[in-house]
């Protein structure tokens, strides 16, 4: 049975794929491969996963803007996570997302959840991303 949570829309879009989580914030500045979607951050929980097409949700990001500049990167290559799911407004997500949608007509969609909705996040799950913020979660993990 599917679980239904709702979240708070920062960047408006729809997006959906295996969810992919981590409790621990991340800088895409050396931590993310703009070429191929992975976590290259070797300290990080989620080093060698592949974001890219995934529903990427971690708390907020770490370290500049320069996230903003990696993430647009990864929209223009195809290796962008398919929607981000953060536990409140992250600006250099919103930033990047808001721009892709400008340049490329690609926004990111990015939903803020509550710490217990966030903390009931797994990975592997199928997560659709509504428009309206709607988080839908299979029940059951979905592999291609």
């Amino acid at each position: 049975m599917d679980r239904i949570i709702q979240g708070t829309v920062i960047v408006a879009g729809e997006g959906q794929g295996q969810a992919l989580v981590s409790h621990e914030p991340l800088s895409f500045w050396g931590g993310y491969d703009y070429h191929t979607g992975e976590i290259i951050d070797r300290r990080h929980p989620l080093s060698g996963q592949i974001a890219a097409g995934r529903v990427l949700a971690i708390p907020f990001t770490r370290g500049s803007s320069t996230t903003t500049a990696v993430l647009l990167e990864a929209v223009r290559a195809g290796t962008a996570p398919a929607a981000i799911l953060t536990t409140g407004p992250d600006h250099f997500f919103a930033l990047a997302s808001i721009v892709a949608d400008e340049m490329y007509g690609q926004p990111i969609p990015l939903v803020a959840l509550s710490e217990a909705d966030f903390s009931s996040l797994k990975n592997g799950l199928w997560v659709e991303v509504k428009e309206n913020g709607e988080i839908v979660i299979s029940s059951l993990a979905y592999f291609p």
